[in-house]
């Protein structure tokens, strides 16, 4: 199972999205909602990267599955924008596949 951990500030601000495991959906190479997430994660954080000038720090695990991208300060309307997209996709995802396959939390700092 992926879980993405969305970590907002008590005013509502993203601070922090952490993608962790494989979904098990099917075989490595074939397991489209691990695909799915991966390709809404990567484009995550190269849009950030490329079109905005908020810092994020970044750690990777391909072995374990795991992505995180924390903000070094609080994002701009731009990377609000993406990371919204980004919810909004997950959400997606998850609602097709349910929760044998894909887990989302929220946690407040």
């Amino acid at each position: 199972m992926t879980t993405i951990t969305i970590t907002k500030s008590s005013n509502n601000t993203y601070k922090c999205i952490e993608c962790n495991g494989h979904a098990g959906f099917a075989e490595y190479g074939e397991d489209i909602v691990c695909a799915a997430v991966s390709v809404l994660t990567i484009n995550l954080i190269n849009s950030i990267e490329k079109f905005t000038d908020d810092e994020i720090d970044l750690e990777q695990d391909e072995d374990k599955g795991i992505i995180r991208l924390k903000f070094r300060n609080e994002p701009g309307s731009d990377s609000n924008l993406l990371l919204k997209s980004f919810e909004l996709g997950v959400s997606s995802i998850f609602q097709q596949y349910g929760k044998k396959f894909l887990n989302i939390k929220f946690r407040r700092e």
